[in-house]
């Protein structure tokens, strides 16, 4: 589907209009077309509508076939009834190729595909009218009373599509109640939708305190309380900060007058704390995995020990606040989804997924879902040979934990340089300082010192933010934006500021391990890095900045280990260009010129990439002799710097004797020597 969103929520011409939501209905021209009576044949158009890919044959059969006598022949049955609803002359929508099949619904009007776009494309920007244009979209459950008899897998696909769309339904319901005026019939009806979808998201409970606050209804709020207390306590969830909300409700809207006598009475026990509060740090829950290839029921495999060991990596990071194993496995055990826990845990963030072993291989499938928005942050497969199952998780455990850092790290970037400067807390200053830092240029350079002087200012506590500030001041010592000798002293002044705050905070040690090198104790520095990356095996900087001081005088092929392996943690990293660079310096060293200028050149080709790494691209193809490509990069050598020499760049790096005359060599034969 691929229309946009505006049109698709407007109801927008289409010569087909396929509804999921509710029992499933298939119209052309606006009348509503017969449907067979075979439940399978409206799983399978439900089924490949939603793939987003051609589907194997085979897998079809598996899914909604018990092994039957000739399961091909009842699939080739769906797919003529699904042609003769579907198709029109001159215009196939069942495709066929070799062993796999495609549903092409691209001009055609489905209401969960039209649902999923908005999701994606962003409902906090969409104003009232869009918001209830999909609203109205939500007319039942997902395939409403199509659940068949001896097919756990497309059962299991059935349940995960209802919990996503229930998400969908809950955000969308969220952000129309956030538009509307409160007290508003309007806003109630909406807020009671919410809260029969998510009865445990305390934003619900609170803003429907607020606008029976707002209006005057005080024995109703009362009411309403004391009965969200029972259920929460029943449930083993926290209800104080609902009574705190209650109570600040009532000492805006109300005067001493209007509230009732026994307003303060409190609730007869506290139950476990297990809501977060957003105080600074962005909050995660990672839901336990789905293990396909089990029986039902059973737990404590292969995917269950991924979630814990994925939980626990991240708690290492100390950058998040990670919801305990305990918590989200029970959670779990009462059949409660990633979104509806997301909501009930009132995190930030939620990761869930699955796993499936066939053959010798297992394939990982993991979700990074924004909780407030329903919108999928981040998404993908990881397929690797199961040769020990210990080690194969380890490495996808490593895998997935970077790709949930520098995902989150991106968004809350995003969000913190739409929030006004003045509005910033100490973590939305981090991130915004962030934003600046990995521009590699003067000016932003400048504002990234402000924001993270904010955050510490904030937050004197906040490691990271400490780490970011030295970043800075050791980005002004190494591309000479000010004087050298203060900046790297104030890179290890903050460097240590950041180890007194939190001295297991992989980042502190990644920061005191770069101020290190800057003062030339290069043995320290390795120690420090070594640290950073033992505290947290997934921290793809640490790995990289071990990479960084290795290529220059140290173990050239441990510093392309560490290059290739912070790459593969991290292949969309900011600093991408710097991992890069570093195969190259060492290929180099290890006297491997040609591939040196092939990564150079990759190096050089990110749009971050500073005016080093184009010097370094530059030399790198002189000494693989390809001059004519070498001189291209003069101009933009010259536009960044005009008046850089190899001097600049052999100053900034500690390259090994022979290295540098090489790289001497190189830049006189294209002038800047």
């Amino acid at each position: 589907m691929v229309a946009g969103v505006e049109s698709t929520v407007e109801f927008g011409p289409a010569p087909i209009h396929v509804r999921m939501l509710g029992p499933m209905t298939v119209s052309r021209a606006g009348a509503a077309l017969a449907l067979p009576p075979s439940r399978k044949l409206r799983a399978l158009i439900a089924y490949l509508a939603l793939a987003p890919h051609a589907v194997n044959r085979a897998h079809l059969c598996e899914l909604l076939w018990d092994i039957p006598n000739d399961p091909r022949g009842e699939l080739r049955w769906c797919l003529s009834k699904a042609r003769s609803l579907l198709d029109e002359p001159g215009r196939r929508r069942i495709e066929t190729a070799q062993d796999t099949v495609r549903l092409d619904l691209a001009d055609c009007r489905v209401d969960v595909i039209d649902i999923g776009l908005a999701m994606q494309q962003g409902i906090d920007k969409a104003d009232p009218a869009r918001l209830r244009a999909l609203a109205a979209l939500f007319v039942g459950d997902f395939l409403e009373g199509l659940e068949i008899g001896r097919s756990p897998f497309f059962n299991s696909w059935l349940t995960a599509q209802r919990r996503r769309l229930r998400a969908c339904h809950t955000a969308v319901l969220e952000h129309l109640a956030a538009s509307l005026p409160s007290g508003s019939e309007e806003s109630f009806a909406c807020l009671d939708k919410w809260l029969h979808l998510a009865p445990f998201d305390r934003h619900a409970h609170e803003l429907l305190l607020d606008s029976l606050g707002f209006r005057g209804q005080w024995r109703e709020g009362e009411a309403h309380l004391a009965a969200a207390v029972r259920t929460f306590e029943a449930e083993g969830l926290d209800w104080r900060p609902l009574r705190e909300a209650w109570r600040e409700v009532r000492s805006r809207r109300a005067s001493p007058a209007q509230i009732p006598v026994d307003a303060d009475a409190a609730p007869p026990r506290g139950p476990a704390d297990n809501a977060v509060e957003r105080a600074g740090r962005a909050s995660i829950a990672v839901m336990p995995f789905v293990d396909r290839s089990a029986q039902a029921g059973v737990r404590g495999g292969l995917a269950d020990g991924l979630a814990f060991d994925i939980i626990t990596r991240l708690a290492k990071l100390r950058s998040l606040f990670v919801i305990a194993q305990g918590t989200v496995f029970a959670l779990d055990q009462r059949s409660v989804g990633p979104e509806e826990a997301g909501r009930t845990l009132n995190v930030d963030y939620v990761v869930s997924g699955s796993l499936r072993r066939q053959d010798q291989r297992v394939a990982v499938d993991v979700q990074l879902v924004d909780s407030r928005t329903a919108r999928i942050v981040w998404t993908d497969v990881f397929d690797h040979k199961l040769d020990d199952a210990f080690l194969t998780l380890d490495e996808i455990g490593n895998r997935i934990v970077a790709s949930i850092e520098i995902e989150i790290e991106a968004a809350e970037r995003n969000r913190a340089i739409l929030t006004p400067p003045t509005s910033l807390d100490a973590w939305q200053a981090h991130h915004r300082g962030l934003w600046h830092m990995y521009r590699f240029n003067h000016a932003d350079n400048e504002q990234a010192r402000h924001f993270f002087e904010m955050a510490v200012r904030l937050d004197p506590t906040f490691s990271r933010a400490y780490a970011g500030l030295s970043f800075t001041h050791w980005q002004t010592a190494f591309q000479r934006w000010g004087e050298q000798g203060p900046a790297i002293d104030l890179a290890f002044e903050t460097a240590g500021q950041g180890l007194i705050a939190d001295d297991r905070d992989p980042a502190a040690h990644w920061a005191m391990g770069r101020a290190l090198w800057l003062r030339g104790n290069q043995d320290q520095s390795l120690t420090e890095l070594r640290s950073a990356v033992d505290l947290s095996p997934n921290f793809a900087l640490g790995h990289y900045t071990l990479g960084f001081v290795d290529c220059q005088s140290g173990d050239a092929e441990a510093a392309i280990g560490a290059s290739d392996y912070s790459r593969h943690l991290s292949p969309f990293d900011p600093l991408l260009f710097g991992m890069l660079a570093v195969r190259a310096l060492a290929l180099v060293r290890l006297g491997r010129l040609d591939e040196a200028a092939g990564w150079a050149v990759k190096a050089a080709a990110r749009p971050n990439a500073h005016v080093h790494i184009l010097a370094i691209a530059a030399c790198c193809l002189a000494m693989a002799g390809r001059i004519d490509e070498a001189l291209g990069f003069l101009p933009l050598l010259r536009k960044a710097a005009p008046s850089y020499r190899v001097d600049d760049l052999l100053t900034a790096f500690r390259l090994t004797p022979d290295a540098q005359a090489l790289f001497r060599e190189a830049a006189r034969r294209i002038g800047i020597g």
